[in-house]
């Protein structure tokens, strides 16, 4: 087993490094979720925390880590005598994000089960993990019936396997400690409050600080043992304080003053349920015990709010995570009288350490505020260029009356609210990753049939086993009640679902759309699947064309926030030429095919089925068009046209597409033409 690279080495990070130890002192804290870019020793922090962790004392043999003082009466391995048990360290166990569902929660021998009445249970990863850290890498990429799996054991504290009529339990009470990109999606709101604390980690911008990750780094790689050797004295100060720390952690006093703070606080920013309450508390309680004292201060009420909050307080999916400190400041000074301490946040009173001096690179530096900017900078990936771009010059504009100089380009405009939209799915029945959109075989869903395992048995079919093993009884020499089963007779599930699509919204910009009132409505629109995308598990991806040229806006990706960034910092004007927009969408879809075959397309074309600019714009449009048709793409153009007079462009193009044409108007779930329609296009409509 390799040598963890040593906690205690980790440069900066400081409320990285504080939430882990938080949980490590009090798992009922309920864990971390660590957002931020790429490199920014997000896992490596996790890592090196497992060597911190006090050791556990379990019973001996037990596959489920049992305490030897309170086994679990319903253990699988059980029941155990309740007397002395063997310490080993406590596990962190790794969840990969393509882990199917037997290996999380354990698989059971169906065969055993039927033909011999055994319980034969290989336990998962969740049984691993008891009494231990479950760390899940990328954890916004785990697929939706892992994420359920993780959901229940978290809210019961136990694992169940049930397969036909067959059930096993087992105790499964874990430290969840997620990371994430954001740029790569969002997690499930259900998911995103199990985490009880929450960090933004961003690389330093200070050379210093830089340097010295790196030189660690490397010396690191050079010699693991020799680096861990160094910084062993460090590492046994720091799992010291966090013994010492829970043994102080039950008789920590949480003030009614503090108490009240909480609770304003939870009030003052809106945060749903009373969860929020429940882990500042704890998390107030906890920070008093790391720092020695039993007395829970208006200084740790500021910090665990800074940690337990900022995933809490968004309304929508596309709302940054962070808190207003000013406001956060307000509510504890309006609140904090009579509890003697400083409403401030004490930023004079260290309270923390003693007469230690920590170093700033050490454990114990934690206290800062997370950053409330992306991990960017706030660098909205590029954002604020697009708006102060030179604007084209003596461009013609669609009327072909010469604009002035700086017509060419109008700023962005803000979208409208979003709605609810109608559904629009893919026609036919695919294989993708698990989704909301449109019909699939999955491993989850309702039973449509029944075939012969390939590989591992993990949905049975009942019926049709007993159907395949029943004429074969007399030859199987069959003499009691019991049906004689062979591996032959087994049969699979087979299971209709939905699945996600990658959805490509491909975005007119050109002058025509560029009236300030249709493009908000537009961007609204947009805006809207975006949202519909968001809940289905979809990826999604942005070309955008205007001027001369079409532009990928966002390569597709999981992250619908990254999409709406985009939209909003959409700049309009100029000629429209559809044919490079489509030409553009067809070279994206195509390299899509290639990475991930399996995940179907839906085009969405946000236009008004203009076409000016070049040689042939109509025809060219035309053509590009009929490649669509010709790949089987699904696609629905949402028309744009405005005005008395409509030419029925939009309707054209759809019908070059092979797909379908709605109105913004029938976009909307709740109108009267929205009905929920396939993508299939005119040939599927009513005569």
């Amino acid at each position: 087993m390799s040598t963890p690279f040593p906690f205690t080495a980790v440069v900066g990070q400081d409320d990285l490094r504080l939430a882990l130890l938080l949980n490590a002192v009090s798992p009922a804290v309920g864990g971390v979720l660590v957002r931020g870019e790429k490199g920014t020793a997000k896992s490596t922090a996790v890592r090196a925390l497992s060597a911190l962790m006090p050791e556990v004392d379990v019973v001996a043999g037990c596959r489920f880590s049992c305490a030897p003082a309170a086994p679990d009466p319903a253990c699988p391995d059980g029941p155990h005598e309740v007397g002395a048990g063997v310490q080993r360290p406590a596990r962190m166990v790794e969840l990969p994000v393509g882990a199917s569902e037997d290996r999380l929660v354990g698989a059971l021998d169906i065969e055993r089960a039927l033909a011999e009445g055994v319980k034969a249970f290989e336990p998962g990863l969740l049984a691993d993990a008891h009494r231990g850290i479950l760390y899940v890498d990328e954890v916004n990429l785990l697929h939706d019936h892992l994420v359920d799996l993780l959901l229940d054991a978290a809210a019961m504290g136990a694992s169940y396997v049930e397969r036909e009529g067959v059930s096993v339990r087992h105790a499964a009470r874990f430290l969840l400690v997620g990371t994430m990109n954001p740029e790569e999606g969002e997690l499930r709101p259900q998911l995103l409050d199990r985490f009880g604390l929450t960090v933004e980690v961003a690389a330093s911008r200070e050379p210093d600080q830089r340097v010295e990750v790196v030189r660690r780094r490397l010396a690191y790689d050079d010699d693991p043992d020799g680096f861990a050797g160094r910084w062993a004295d460090e590492e046994t100060s720091v799992r010291a304080r966090i013994v010492a720390a829970r043994k102080l952690l039950p008789s920590v006093v949480l003030g009614d003053g503090p108490l009240r703070q909480i609770a304003a606080t939870c009030a003052a920013f809106e945060v749903d349920g009373m969860r929020a309450d429940i882990v500042m508390a704890r998390t107030a309680t906890t920070l008093a015990a790391w720092a020695g004292r039993t007395e829970v201060l208006a200084e740790d009420v500021r910090q665990a709010a800074l940690l337990a909050l900022p995933h809490r307080r968004r309304r929508n999916p596309f709302d940054a995570p962070g808190l207003d400190e000013d406001k956060l400041d307000e509510t504890l000074e309006e609140f904090g009288g009579g509890d003697g301490s400083n409403g401030s946040g004490g930023s004079d009173d260290s309270g923390d350490s003693g007469d230690e001096d920590p170093d700033p690179d050490g454990p114990d530096g934690g206290g800062g505020q997370p950053p409330q900017e992306g991990p960017d900078g706030g660098k909205d990936d590029g954002s604020s260029e697009s708006s102060g771009e030179v604007p084209a010059q003596g461009e013609p504009s669609e009327s072909g009356q010469a604009p002035s100089p700086g017509a060419g380009e109008q700023a962005p405009v803000r979208a409208a609210e979003p709605f609810r939209t109608k559904v629009l799915s893919v026609p036919g029945l695919g294989e993708g990753a698990a989704g909301r959109r449109s019909r699939a075989r999955t491993e989850h869903g309702r039973t449509t049939g029944a075939r012969r395992p390939q590989g591992a048995l993990t949905k049975l079919h009942l019926a049709a086993t007993v159907q395949a093993a029943a004429p074969h009884q007399r030859a199987r020499g069959r003499s009691g009640p019991g049906l004689v089963v062979r591996r032959d007779d087994l049969r699979q599930a087979t299971r209709e679902g939905r699945e996600g699509n990658l959805v490509l919204f491909v975005v007119d910009a050109s002058g025509s759309m560029a009236a300030r009132q249709r493009m908000s409505a537009v961007k609204g629109a947009v805006l809207s699947l975006l949202l519909d995308a968001y809940q289905r598990r979809d990826k999604v991806g942005l070309v955008t064309f205007r001027g001369s040229t079409g532009e990928v806006a966002l390569p597709p990706t999981s992250s619908v926030d990254a999409a709406a960034v985009r939209l909003e910092s959409l700049p309009t004007g100029g000629r429209t030429p559809l044919a490079a927009g489509l030409l553009r969408a067809h070279d994206v879809l195509r390299v899509e095919r290639l990475r991930d075959p399996a995940r179907r397309a839906l085009m969405v074309v946000v236009t008004d089925g203009r076409a000016t600019g070049g040689p042939e714009p109509v025809s060219l449009a035309g053509r590009a068009a009929r490649l669509f048709a010709a790949d089987g793409v699904a696609s629905v153009v949402v028309d744009c046209e405005s005005g008395p007079v409509r030419l029925g462009l939009a309707g054209q193009l759809a019908g070059e597409l092979g797909g379908s044409a709605v109105t913004l108007d029938e976009l909307r779930a709740d109108s009267i033409a929205g009905l929920v329609r396939d993508v299939q296009g005119n040939s599927r409509r009513a005569a």
